[in-house]
Formats: structure tokens, sequence, C-alpha cells
């Protein structure tokens, strides 16, 4: 029987308050910004194991070196620290312990860069005098799940029961994926969906460049990206491409449609998480969610929900690119120079667009399988992923070029993909790099790819 719903502050009843969410993302160029996160394993330097949340040589410990330090202000769950934050910039814990930086809202790749170099030297400040060190790779090497500790998070717990009903490899990409994002505005709703068709149909060309995560406890898993496998089994409700982007009346309003056929995992309030997992949004608009009977959603609930769907693009009031492997830090500056290079300038994205509208999704559908094994060596019609991708690049220099973004140097902004070009010249993906030089010892490889 369902129960009258109460109304509290901010709730939403209706399907137009969430488009109306959606659509309140549209600025004008001049307020475009570039948001930049990035993932690394944190392990223990002498051992090499999994850095655990409590102890001396613990999460917590580190957190607290940050705190006093270098002014981070905690967020607490249950009275513990699980996040940090300072202005608009966030330092917060993936499910096995792996520390994320979600950065500001920059102007220019030159910032993020900026950014990225202190965040770097401040965790490397603490982690130094507890031990500690970070590795940047897509998948730890060696580690098993059974080796790494579990972050004192509520939602985690609720994902932690959930995910291997859906999928094989779900608590792999909890524990042991690290990913670099970058999170982009649009003006409108028809450039949200020409920069949603363009970098959903190239996310397969960024996992190739960003490729990095060879190895599965030790041996070679037979993968250049083997985190992108991974989402591949995870939960297929949430996960991989949208063919829906690339049909007609793709909008705001067919975005929230997908989500809202999106299962739910949690409901946040007064601190605690209320396992939904499984459960309908729409029943929630309802009254009738089964975890929280003859309650509405507020906004807040809703761009919790938004978090929780995994697609290679996710949509918010923003644009997430979720392609890339993490990688050492000069790919941290290169991800969101790629993306903001080919969606950010009229006309590099009129080229990536150009480039992409022949493609079919079953075509984009098969590189997305195909890639995270054969990376630049992927065959797409009578080419490869690698042409591609040097394509793909010259257009995103021609994006930079055009911003003008000068560096005290002079440099603009295509500065931060020269790694990309050596690496895609050359026919090499970051992965097949490292197993070149690898010579069965597990230690030595996890400090060349040491931050």
């Amino acid at each position: 029987m369902s129960v009258a719903p109460s109304k509290e502050s901010g709730t939403i009843t209706g399907k137009d308050d969430l488009i109306a969410y959606m659509a309140s993302g549209c600025k004008p160029k001049t307020a475009w910004r570039i948001g930049t996160e990035h993932e690394k394993f944190a392990y223990c330097t002498q051992t090499f194991k999994a850095v655990p949340y409590t102890g001396e040589q613990g999460i917590h410990a580190f957190f607290q070196g940050m705190i006093q330090e270098f002014n981070w202000q905690p967020i607490l769950e249950n009275g513990q620290p699980i996040a940090l934050s300072k202005g608009d910039a966030a330092i917060s814990l993936e499910p096995g312990g792996q520390v994320e930086l979600s950065g500001g809202l920059l102007s220019t790749i030159h910032q993020t860069c900026n950014e990225v170099h202190t965040h770097l030297h401040e965790v490397k400040t603490i982690g130094a005098r507890l031990g500690i060190d970070f590795l940047g790779m897509g998948f730890h090497p060696h580690w098993s799940r059974e080796q790494i500790s579990w972050m004192p998070k509520q939602r985690y717990d609720i994902m932690r029961a959930y995910m291997p009903k859906k999928g094989n490899l779900g608590l792999d990409m909890m524990l042991r994926t690290c990913t670099i994002q970058v999170n982009l505005d649009f003006a409108s709703e028809a450039d949200m969906v020409q920069k949603f068709r363009v970098s959903l149909a190239l996310q397969p060309i960024a996992t190739a460049l960003f490729a990095n995560s060879p190895f599965l406890e030790g041996k070679k898993n037979g993968y250049k990206s083997y985190r992108s496998h991974i989402w591949t089994d995870t939960d297929p409700d949430r996960c991989g491409l949208l063919p829906f982007v690339f049909e007609d009346g793709m909008g705001f309003e067919r975005y929230v449609d997908y989500m809202l056929d999106v299962p739910m995992y949690f409901v946040y309030r007064n601190g605690t998480y209320i396992d939904a997992s499984g459960q309908s949004f729409r029943d929630f608009m309802a009254g009738d969610l089964q975890a929280y009977p003859g309650h509405l959603p507020r906004i807040s609930d809703w761009t919790d929900h938004l978090s929780t769907a995994f697609p290679e693009v996710r949509l918010k009031k923003f644009l997430e690119m979720r392609g890339a492997d993490g990688g050492p830090w000069q790919r941290i500056c290169a991800l969101p120079a790629l993306w903001v290079g080919l969606l950010y300038d009229d006309e590099a994205l009129q080229a990536a667009a150009d480039l992409i509208s022949t493609w079919t999704i079953a075509e984009i559908s098969a590189l997305r399988d195909a890639v995270p094994a054969q990376g630049l060596q992927t065959p797409f019609r009578n080419t490869t992923v690698q042409q591609l991708a040097l394509q793909v690049l010259e257009i995103a220099r021609t994006g930079l070029r055009n911003r003008g973004h000068l560096s005290r140097s002079g440099n603009d902004e295509g500065v931060y993909l020269n790694g990309l070009q050596e690496f895609t010249e050359g026919g090499m993906t970051p992965a097949e790099a490292i197993m070149k030089d690898y010579h069965g010892d597990m230690a030595a490889l996890v400090r060349t790819q040491t931050y």
C-alpha cells in the first residue's frame, strides 16, 4: 500500500524538474571551465602493499598531514575524514584507497598543469613522511582484491554488495582501477548534443591513447587497457556506450529518461545511506520507493543518482570524459588538453564532427570492444586507430592553437599533447612501452610508474 508522500524542502515530483536541472548547465562560452580529475594508487614504499585507512601508515594519517600542513578541510563521515576540500577542489577516496583529486574550475590547461604539480608536491610531501608513495596506472599491476582494504564509506558498502549481482568485474573496478577524467561545459542543448556525440564516438581513441593497464596480479593480462575491459563486465544497466545519443530526438529529456531507467544505489539522509539498490527513481518520485516509502526525492538525490551511472561519457550539468587510464603526471595534463582542443573551439569541434559523421553505432561499438586489447593497432574501415588518433591529435592541436592561451614561455596549450604525439607516431600505447621495459621485476615496474 502506498504511503502519502511527504513534501520536503526542494523536493521534485516530475520529470520537468529533472530536465530543467540538466538544462541549467548551459552557459556562455566565456564561462566555460575545465575540471580535471585523476586517481592514483597509494602504496607503502617499503613493502609495496596497499595503504589501509587506519594506522600510522594509513590514509587517515595521510589526510591529517594534508589538513595540518596544506590547510585542506576535512569532510567527515561517522566522525572520520573520508575526503578533503579546499576552495572548489576536493580530494576523495575511491573504494580501495585510491586517492583522487577533483580539481578546481580553471580556464586553461596551463592552470590545470600547475594545479596538478602543486597537488603532487603536497601528497608526496606528506607521503614521504609516512612511507607512502603513489602509482599512476589504469589497473594495479600486482595486488589481488584480497590485499586491498575497503575505505569506510557507507555508499561503498552498498555498491560492494550490489556489484556482484550485475557483473563479474565490478569489485575490480572499485578496488583496482584508476582513471583520468575531464569535465567540460556546453552552451546550449544543441551544443551539448554535438559534443556528446563527438566525445562518445572518439572515446575509444582516447582509450587507446591512454591505455596503461597491461598487468593482472603480476602477469601480462592480454590487454593494453584492462581498466577499459573491466567496464564491459561491471553492470550493463549503467555502463557502456549510449546508442540513443546518436539518434534523432537526443537532448536533455532523452538522457533523463535513460537515468530514470538506471537502478538506484542509495538515498542519503541525515548522514546515513539508505540501501535502495536496484530500485526505481520513478517510484521515488511517486513516493513509492520501497527503501524510503512516503518520501519524495530532492535535487540532491538526483545529483547523487546521476553519479551512479558509468557510461563512457556522462552527462550532468556538464559532460564528463571517462575513457582514459590513469598515468604519470604529464598525461594528467594531456587528457584535458585533448578534449578541450576538440570541444572548446568551433573549428575543431566541426572538424571532429565531420570525422565521425558517417560512423555507425555498430562501428563505434566494435571500436569500443576491440581497443582495450588491440590499442592503436585496432583496425577501422580501411585504416587503424593509430591513424585516426593522429588525425584527432591534429584537430585538437588546431583547437588549442585557436584558443591562443600561451604559457609564460610562449607555448600554447598544444604543448601538453607532445607526449601523446610521440607515442602515437611510434604506434605504441603506454602499456606497450611498459611491457617492453618489463623484465619480471614488479617492484622496479612500480617505481617507474610512481609520480
